[in-house]
């Protein structure tokens, strides 16, 4: 037989959860919003393991070089993290980082206007194209250099140059946020 009262109790409590931290001078505010930040630490995992970063398995048998395995999926991730926070006026990202610290914490996050309006247009605000992570780096990936060198088979010191492809004005504004960053 149901009881109907323990029933609504606990349907009282749908939604609800409790943090407890040790730490006596964190704001309750700011324990809720470190709990809540942990959803990008299980999120950086899998883009470690996943395609995001292509790293594959790797099987070591020595400590070393597990060790340096580690280290250098961290260090893949840690520069993934910062081109994502540089590019974040060319991603699908919302850019007011400032209202994280200002908003309620226990209430559901919400975007900003500005972060609705590029997903919803996929576009900018000056009228090209929102990018994705990876869509952003296929974009990049059509620079080239070509080494151009008329073909014989008479003289090997045949003279040689190269030709750059032309960056558009979208592939150099990725690069120059890139060398913003401030560490």
């Amino acid at each position: 037989e149901i009881d109907e009262e323990k029933v609504s109790e606990e349907a009282a409590l749908d939604g609800i959860y409790v943090i407890r931290t040790s730490l006596e001078k964190l704001p309750a505010e700011d324990a809720v919003r470190h709990y809540k930040s942990l959803s990008q630490v299980e999120r950086a995992f899998r883009s470690i393991k996943t395609m995001d970063l292509e790293i594959r398995p790797i099987n070591h048998y020595l400590e070393k070089r597990v060790k340096a395995h580690l280290f250098l999926c961290m260090l893949a991730y840690y520069v993934k993290w910062y081109m994502m926070e540089a590019w974040r006026p060319l991603l699908f990202a919302d850019e007011d980082q400032q209202a994280k610290q200002t908003r309620d914490p226990v209430a559901p996050a919400k975007r900003s206007a500005k972060a609705e309006e590029k997903i919803h247009s996929k576009r900018l605000e000056d009228g090209t194209t929102a990018h994705s992570f990876q869509s952003l780096l296929r974009n990049l990936a059509t620079i080239v250099r070509n080494t151009c060198q008329k073909q014989s088979t008479d003289d090997p010191n045949i003279p040689s140059f190269t030709v750059d492809t032309q960056h558009s004005k979208k592939q150099q504004e990725a690069f120059q946020l890139l060398k913003d960053i401030k560490m």
